[in-house]
Protein backbone atom coordinates (compact mmCIF):
# COMPACT_ATOMS: atom_id res chain seq x y z
CA UNK A 1 0.00 0.00 0.00
CA UNK A 2 1.56 3.23 -0.90
CA UNK A 3 1.44 5.74 2.14
CA UNK A 4 2.46 9.49 1.18
CA UNK A 5 4.78 11.00 3.14
CA UNK A 6 5.76 14.21 2.56
CA UNK A 7 4.43 17.64 4.40
CA UNK A 8 1.77 17.69 6.95
CA UNK A 9 -1.76 18.63 6.19
CA UNK A 10 -2.96 22.18 6.43
CA UNK A 11 -5.04 22.95 9.46
CA UNK A 12 -6.40 25.86 11.55
CA UNK A 13 -4.34 26.08 14.83
CA UNK A 14 -6.07 27.37 17.97
CA UNK A 15 -4.75 27.89 21.41
CA UNK A 16 -7.00 28.36 24.20
CA UNK A 17 -5.82 29.57 27.82
CA UNK A 18 -8.59 28.01 29.45
CA UNK A 19 -10.42 24.87 29.73
CA UNK A 20 -14.06 26.54 29.16
CA UNK A 21 -12.52 28.11 26.06
CA UNK A 22 -10.97 24.71 24.65
CA UNK A 23 -14.13 22.75 25.45
CA UNK A 24 -16.14 25.42 23.55
CA UNK A 25 -13.60 24.89 20.51
CA UNK A 26 -14.43 21.36 21.18
CA UNK A 27 -18.20 21.77 20.42
CA UNK A 28 -17.89 24.37 18.18
CA UNK A 29 -15.76 22.39 15.42
CA UNK A 30 -16.83 18.74 16.56
CA UNK A 31 -15.04 15.54 14.28
CA UNK A 32 -13.30 18.50 12.54
CA UNK A 33 -11.33 19.19 15.39
CA UNK A 34 -8.13 17.43 17.13
CA UNK A 35 -7.48 17.68 20.75
CA UNK A 36 -3.75 18.28 20.93
CA UNK A 37 -1.83 17.07 24.68
CA UNK A 38 2.06 16.75 24.16
CA UNK A 39 1.73 16.27 20.71
CA UNK A 40 3.96 12.98 20.40
CA UNK A 41 1.15 10.75 18.97
CA UNK A 42 -0.42 13.55 17.32
CA UNK A 43 2.31 14.28 15.14
CA UNK A 44 3.11 11.21 14.17
CA UNK A 45 -0.82 11.27 12.53
CA UNK A 46 -0.18 14.29 11.36
CA UNK A 47 3.18 14.43 9.91
CA UNK A 48 1.76 10.95 7.69
CA UNK A 49 -0.85 12.36 6.72
CA UNK A 50 -3.21 9.74 7.85
CA UNK A 51 -5.26 12.19 10.04
CA UNK A 52 -6.07 15.03 8.51
CA UNK A 53 -7.88 17.35 10.85
CA UNK A 54 -9.18 21.01 9.68
CA UNK A 55 -8.74 22.35 13.59
CA UNK A 56 -6.22 21.68 15.91
CA UNK A 57 -6.75 22.39 19.36
CA UNK A 58 -3.25 22.95 21.23
CA UNK A 59 -3.97 22.71 25.21
CA UNK A 60 -0.93 22.82 25.86
CA UNK A 61 -1.25 27.07 27.38
CA UNK A 62 -4.23 25.58 29.67
CA UNK A 63 -2.08 26.10 33.40
CA UNK A 64 -5.18 24.89 35.04
CA UNK A 65 -4.66 21.20 33.78
CA UNK A 66 -1.62 21.33 35.03
CA UNK A 67 0.56 20.53 37.99
CA UNK A 68 0.16 17.57 41.25
CA UNK A 69 -1.86 18.37 43.99
CA UNK A 70 -1.88 16.44 47.44
CA UNK A 71 -5.54 15.96 48.33
CA UNK A 72 -7.01 13.73 51.72
CA UNK A 73 -3.55 11.85 51.62
CA UNK A 74 -3.83 11.04 47.58
CA UNK A 75 -2.88 13.38 44.90
CA UNK A 76 -4.62 15.46 41.95
CA UNK A 77 -2.79 15.26 38.65
CA UNK A 78 -3.41 17.52 35.71
CA UNK A 79 -4.05 15.80 32.85
CA UNK A 80 -1.17 18.32 31.26
CA UNK A 81 1.35 17.26 34.07
CA UNK A 82 4.18 16.21 32.07
CA UNK A 83 5.94 12.68 32.32
CA UNK A 84 9.11 13.94 33.89
CA UNK A 85 7.24 16.06 36.37
CA UNK A 86 5.12 12.92 37.54
CA UNK A 87 8.61 10.89 37.51
CA UNK A 88 10.24 13.57 39.84
CA UNK A 89 7.43 14.72 42.08
CA UNK A 90 8.51 13.99 45.76
CA UNK A 91 5.53 12.74 46.93
CA UNK A 92 4.58 10.50 44.05
CA UNK A 93 7.95 8.55 44.63
CA UNK A 94 7.65 8.24 48.29
CA UNK A 95 3.83 7.27 48.46
CA UNK A 96 3.09 6.22 44.74
CA UNK A 97 6.13 5.37 43.09
CA UNK A 98 4.85 2.48 41.41
CA UNK A 99 3.47 5.63 39.13
CA UNK A 100 6.57 6.92 38.96
CA UNK A 101 7.89 3.71 37.53
CA UNK A 102 5.92 3.08 34.81
CA UNK A 103 6.18 6.92 33.95
CA UNK A 104 9.80 7.00 34.08
CA UNK A 105 10.07 3.59 31.73
CA UNK A 106 7.74 5.43 29.11
CA UNK A 107 9.73 6.18 25.70
CA UNK A 108 13.02 8.06 26.00
CA UNK A 109 14.07 11.56 28.55
CA UNK A 110 13.27 13.70 25.77
CA UNK A 111 9.33 12.30 25.18
CA UNK A 112 8.99 12.49 28.91
CA UNK A 113 9.85 16.01 29.21
CA UNK A 114 6.97 16.98 26.40
CA UNK A 115 4.73 13.91 26.89
CA UNK A 116 1.97 14.27 29.10
CA UNK A 117 0.13 11.92 31.22
CA UNK A 118 -3.00 12.27 30.02
CA UNK A 119 -1.48 12.03 26.48
CA UNK A 120 -0.08 8.56 27.62
CA UNK A 121 -2.96 6.89 28.91
CA UNK A 122 -5.00 8.64 25.72
CA UNK A 123 -2.96 7.87 23.13
CA UNK A 124 -3.99 5.97 19.99
CA UNK A 125 -2.86 1.83 19.10
CA UNK A 126 0.39 1.25 17.42
CA UNK A 127 -0.63 -1.34 14.97
CA UNK A 128 1.08 -0.56 12.22
CA UNK A 129 -0.89 -1.52 9.85
CA UNK A 130 -3.42 0.88 11.39
CA UNK A 131 -0.84 3.87 11.74
CA UNK A 132 0.42 3.18 8.17
CA UNK A 133 -3.33 3.68 6.84
CA UNK A 134 -4.20 0.24 5.78
CA UNK A 135 -8.47 0.37 5.79
CA UNK A 136 -8.80 -1.78 8.40
CA UNK A 137 -11.65 -2.29 11.32
CA UNK A 138 -10.60 0.27 13.61
CA UNK A 139 -9.92 2.91 10.18
CA UNK A 140 -13.65 1.40 8.93
CA UNK A 141 -12.70 -1.07 6.90
CA UNK A 142 -13.56 -3.94 6.77
CA UNK A 143 -11.08 -6.30 8.08
CA UNK A 144 -8.10 -6.95 10.23
CA UNK A 145 -4.83 -6.80 8.51
CA UNK A 146 -3.00 -8.17 11.89
CA UNK A 147 -5.47 -10.91 12.17
CA UNK A 148 -4.42 -13.41 8.76
CA UNK A 149 -2.50 -15.92 7.96
CA UNK A 150 0.41 -13.90 6.71
CA UNK A 151 0.42 -10.87 9.23
CA UNK A 152 2.73 -9.98 11.22
CA UNK A 153 1.61 -9.61 14.76
CA UNK A 154 3.85 -10.38 17.48
CA UNK A 155 3.28 -7.70 19.16
CA UNK A 156 -0.70 -7.94 19.28
CA UNK A 157 -3.68 -9.31 21.24
CA UNK A 158 -3.79 -12.68 23.11
CA UNK A 159 -7.20 -11.43 24.62
CA UNK A 160 -10.38 -10.04 23.86
CA UNK A 161 -10.03 -9.93 20.35
CA UNK A 162 -13.32 -8.71 18.61
CA UNK A 163 -12.18 -7.88 15.04
CA UNK A 164 -8.95 -5.93 15.81
CA UNK A 165 -6.24 -7.25 18.04
CA UNK A 166 -4.19 -4.33 18.56
CA UNK A 167 -3.02 -3.41 21.40
CA UNK A 168 -3.20 -0.62 24.07
CA UNK A 169 0.67 1.01 24.87
CA UNK A 170 0.85 2.87 27.71
CA UNK A 171 3.34 2.15 30.94
CA UNK A 172 1.14 4.59 33.24
CA UNK A 173 -1.92 2.96 32.28
CA UNK A 174 -1.48 -0.50 34.76
CA UNK A 175 -0.24 1.79 37.22
CA UNK A 176 -3.34 3.65 37.72
CA UNK A 177 -5.36 1.00 37.19
CA UNK A 178 -3.58 -1.02 40.70
CA UNK A 179 -3.59 2.59 42.45
CA UNK A 180 -7.33 2.59 41.56
CA UNK A 181 -6.90 6.12 40.19
CA UNK A 182 -9.89 8.04 38.79
CA UNK A 183 -10.37 9.91 35.65
CA UNK A 184 -12.07 12.88 35.29
CA UNK A 185 -13.64 14.19 32.43
CA UNK A 186 -14.88 17.15 31.65
CA UNK A 187 -17.83 18.08 28.81
CA UNK A 188 -20.33 20.48 27.09
CA UNK A 189 -22.95 18.56 30.07
CA UNK A 190 -20.37 18.86 32.74
CA UNK A 191 -17.96 16.94 34.49
CA UNK A 192 -17.85 13.32 35.52
CA UNK A 193 -15.35 10.85 37.06
CA UNK A 194 -14.27 7.13 35.97
CA UNK A 195 -12.80 4.67 37.71
CA UNK A 196 -9.05 4.26 35.50
CA UNK A 197 -9.65 0.47 34.68
CA UNK A 198 -13.00 1.84 33.07
CA UNK A 199 -11.38 4.68 30.68
CA UNK A 200 -10.11 2.10 28.80
CA UNK A 201 -12.31 -0.06 26.19
CA UNK A 202 -11.92 -2.85 24.14
CA UNK A 203 -13.43 -3.17 20.07
CA UNK A 204 -15.95 -4.85 21.18
CA UNK A 205 -17.81 -1.61 23.08
CA UNK A 206 -16.40 0.98 20.32
CA UNK A 207 -13.67 -0.13 17.68
CA UNK A 208 -12.73 3.69 16.51
CA UNK A 209 -12.00 4.94 20.21
CA UNK A 210 -9.93 3.43 23.12
CA UNK A 211 -11.32 5.20 25.68
CA UNK A 212 -14.13 6.65 27.21
CA UNK A 213 -13.69 10.05 25.91
CA UNK A 214 -16.84 11.22 23.47
CA UNK A 215 -16.15 13.78 21.27
CA UNK A 216 -15.74 16.89 22.61
CA UNK A 217 -14.75 15.58 25.94
CA UNK A 218 -11.45 16.53 27.70
CA UNK A 219 -9.97 14.16 30.59
CA UNK A 220 -8.63 17.20 32.85
CA UNK A 221 -7.34 15.15 35.51
CA UNK A 222 -6.43 11.88 37.27
CA UNK A 223 -7.17 11.39 40.74
CA UNK A 224 -4.60 9.03 42.85
CA UNK A 225 -6.47 7.98 46.47
CA UNK A 226 -4.99 7.23 49.34
CA UNK A 227 -6.31 3.90 49.58
CA UNK A 228 -2.58 2.32 48.26
CA UNK A 229 -0.26 5.03 49.51
CA UNK A 230 2.80 3.27 50.31
CA UNK A 231 2.01 -0.11 49.29
CA UNK A 232 4.24 -2.97 48.59
CA UNK A 233 4.94 -1.87 44.95
CA UNK A 234 6.20 -3.80 41.78
CA UNK A 235 6.41 -2.35 38.21
CA UNK A 236 8.01 -4.00 35.46
CA UNK A 237 8.33 -3.83 31.55
CA UNK A 238 9.76 -6.08 28.61
CA UNK A 239 10.30 -4.42 25.12
CA UNK A 240 12.78 -5.05 22.24
CA UNK A 241 15.11 -1.64 23.50
CA UNK A 242 15.88 -0.45 26.54
CA UNK A 243 14.53 3.26 25.45
CA UNK A 244 12.28 4.72 23.65
CA UNK A 245 9.97 1.62 22.97
CA UNK A 246 6.41 1.03 23.32
CA UNK A 247 5.71 -2.44 26.18
CA UNK A 248 5.76 -6.09 24.56
CA UNK A 249 3.81 -6.52 28.01
CA UNK A 250 3.96 -4.52 31.10
CA UNK A 251 2.72 -5.48 34.95
CA UNK A 252 2.41 -3.40 37.43
CA UNK A 253 0.98 -4.64 41.29
CA UNK A 254 0.11 -3.08 44.94
CA UNK A 255 -0.02 -4.70 47.46
CA UNK A 256 -0.14 -4.93 51.42
CA UNK A 257 1.07 -8.06 53.43
CA UNK A 258 1.05 -9.26 57.03
CA UNK A 259 4.05 -11.01 57.44
CA UNK A 260 3.98 -13.50 54.58
CA UNK A 261 0.33 -13.17 54.01
CA UNK A 262 -1.20 -11.29 51.23
CA UNK A 263 -3.76 -9.18 53.10
CA UNK A 264 -4.94 -6.90 49.66
CA UNK A 265 -3.42 -6.12 46.02
CA UNK A 266 -4.50 -5.04 42.71
CA UNK A 267 -2.81 -6.57 39.79
CA UNK A 268 -3.00 -4.46 36.01
CA UNK A 269 -0.93 -5.38 32.88
CA UNK A 270 -0.58 -3.95 29.45
CA UNK A 271 0.50 -5.06 26.02
CA UNK A 272 -1.98 -7.86 25.55
CA UNK A 273 -5.46 -6.17 24.16
CA UNK A 274 -7.14 -3.23 23.06
CA UNK A 275 -7.65 -2.00 26.86
CA UNK A 276 -5.04 -2.80 30.36
CA UNK A 277 -6.05 -6.22 31.74
CA UNK A 278 -6.91 -6.06 35.38
CA UNK A 279 -6.62 -9.56 37.04
CA UNK A 280 -9.05 -9.21 39.75
CA UNK A 281 -9.53 -13.35 39.51
CA UNK A 282 -6.02 -14.11 40.43
CA UNK A 283 -6.22 -11.00 43.24
CA UNK A 284 -9.52 -12.36 43.88
CA UNK A 285 -8.05 -16.13 44.77
CA UNK A 286 -4.33 -15.21 46.57
CA UNK A 287 -5.92 -12.66 49.15
CA UNK A 288 -5.38 -14.44 52.04
CA UNK A 289 -2.95 -16.56 50.97
CA UNK A 290 1.23 -16.86 51.27
CA UNK A 291 3.55 -14.78 49.48
CA UNK A 292 5.41 -17.82 48.24
CA UNK A 293 6.01 -19.89 45.37
CA UNK A 294 3.15 -22.27 45.49
CA UNK A 295 0.75 -18.92 45.24
CA UNK A 296 2.34 -17.20 42.51
CA UNK A 297 2.63 -20.31 40.56
CA UNK A 298 -1.11 -20.46 40.98
CA UNK A 299 -1.70 -17.07 39.87
CA UNK A 300 0.67 -17.19 36.73
CA UNK A 301 -1.78 -20.36 35.57
CA UNK A 302 -4.77 -18.59 36.41
CA UNK A 303 -3.88 -15.40 34.43
CA UNK A 304 -3.39 -16.96 31.30
CA UNK A 305 -6.34 -18.93 31.20
CA UNK A 306 -8.41 -17.72 27.77
CA UNK A 307 -5.34 -16.63 26.42
CA UNK A 308 -5.71 -16.85 22.33
CA UNK A 309 -2.41 -16.20 21.04
CA UNK A 310 -2.25 -15.32 17.03
CA UNK A 311 0.59 -16.26 14.89
CA UNK A 312 3.68 -14.90 15.93
CA UNK A 313 2.88 -13.81 19.83
CA UNK A 314 2.35 -17.14 21.09
CA UNK A 315 5.24 -15.98 23.35
CA UNK A 316 3.63 -13.35 25.20
CA UNK A 317 2.15 -16.46 27.31
CA UNK A 318 4.46 -17.71 29.40
CA UNK A 319 5.81 -13.96 29.47
CA UNK A 320 2.58 -13.11 30.51
CA UNK A 321 2.30 -15.80 33.77
CA UNK A 322 6.13 -15.14 34.43
CA UNK A 323 5.61 -11.52 35.32
CA UNK A 324 2.39 -12.10 37.31
CA UNK A 325 4.60 -14.77 38.90
CA UNK A 326 7.36 -11.67 39.68
CA UNK A 327 4.88 -9.28 41.08
CA UNK A 328 4.00 -11.43 43.89
CA UNK A 329 6.88 -12.59 44.88
CA UNK A 330 8.57 -9.23 44.11
CA UNK A 331 11.23 -10.50 42.52
CA UNK A 332 13.11 -9.88 39.27
CA UNK A 333 14.62 -12.48 37.33
CA UNK A 334 14.44 -13.41 33.61
CA UNK A 335 10.91 -12.80 32.43
CA UNK A 336 11.56 -15.45 29.54
CA UNK A 337 12.28 -18.56 32.49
Amino acid sequence: MAIIRDVMPAFELFQPATTEDALALAAKYGSDAWLMAGGLDTFDWLKDRIKRPQYVIDLSQIKELRGIKQVDGGLDIGALTTLTEVVRDPVVKEKFSLLAEGAELAASPQIRNQGTIGGNVSQDTRCWYYRSGWKCYRAGGNMCFADTPTAINREHAIFGADRCVAVNPSDTAPALIALDAKMVIRGSKGERVVDAERYFIGPGIDIMRMTVLQPGELLTAIRVPATWAGAHFYFEKIRDRQVWDFPIVNVASAAFFTGDRIDRIRIAMNGLAAHPLRLKNVEDAIVGKPRNEATADMAGKMAIEGAEPLRYNGFKVPLMRNLVKRAIRGVQESAWA
